[in-house]
């Protein structure tokens, strides 16, 4: 008897515990295509290539792709079921968690897109067009041990850190460039100053992103915060 095993969380809706969609294969998503530039050379071999031009590394496309369920029989009719999960998702955009994988999840849109009956079973299959990156939890999140890949997985504790003179904060980045939220507080609304790659900014009191500050590509960076306060980071990162 199936008992829930390789389910997917569709916002708030279990396949299985709200559903009783069991998948026909192990639900995996598609990995995102390449957002490629290559310009012809007349009178020339080959093609050059732009595509890390702009930005230093790789771009991607959303995600897209289809999850197909069987609708096992007995526990609601085909039609009500139907109709549920078309006005729970249909058009709409939410998170998706796979259960083999709790500890992140992928945002986009979501659609039935076919309905097949039959007196034994019923298949139904879900599309799916999701941000290219699944993305971890912020680290202003309480990490928990439940969904936690002690494999994957990464403590952060980057919320309301004391700065009496100096704090090196050393962050493990993903492969997703993420630019970091940075909240400052002192008590004087000095704002403090901040190094990064041999580089010095200064920060007011409040929240600021700072282009400059980018953390990705599975690289560890350090952030070093000079003055006196509490420092707050909001990284979320993201994997292929």
């Amino acid at each position: 008897m199936y008992n829930g095993d390789h389910s997917v969380t569709f916002g708030e809706k279990n396949s299985w515990k709200d559903w009783f969609l069991i998948p026909s294969s192990r639900p995996v998503i598609n990995p995102p295509s390449v957002k490629t530039h290559y310009v012809d050379v007349p009178g020339g071999n080959g093609k050059i290539d732009l595509t890390e031009s702009l930005t230093g590394h790789p771009v991607y496309d959303n995600r897209t792709g289809s999850l197909e369920f069987y609708v096992e029989n007995g526990h609601k009719d085909w039609d009500v079921l139907y109709s549920e999960i078309s006005n729970y998702l249909h058009g709409k955009t939410m998170k998706m968690v796979l259960e083999d994988a709790p500890y992140f999840y992928y945002e986009g849109r979501y659609a039935v897109n076919n309905w097949k009956s039959d007196p034994g079973y019923s298949i139904i299959t879900i599309d799916y067009d999701v941000y290219p990156y699944a993305k971890e939890p912020s680290s202003l999140e309480p990490w928990l041990w439940d969904p936690f890949d002690f494999e994957l997985g990464i403590i952060r504790e980057y919320s309301s850190m004391i700065v009496k003179g100096r704090l090196d904060l050393e962050i493990v980045g993903r492969e997703e460039h993420v630019i970091p939220i940075i909240e400052i507080t002192t008590s004087e609304g000095t704002g403090m100053d901040v190094e990064f790659e041999g580089s010095t900014y200064h920060f007011p009191d409040g929240e600021t992103r700072n282009r400059k500050i980018s953390i990705g590509g599975g690289e560890t960076k350090i952030i070093s915060f000079i003055g006196t306060g509490k420092v707050t980071v909001d990284y979320q990162g993201g994997s292929l």
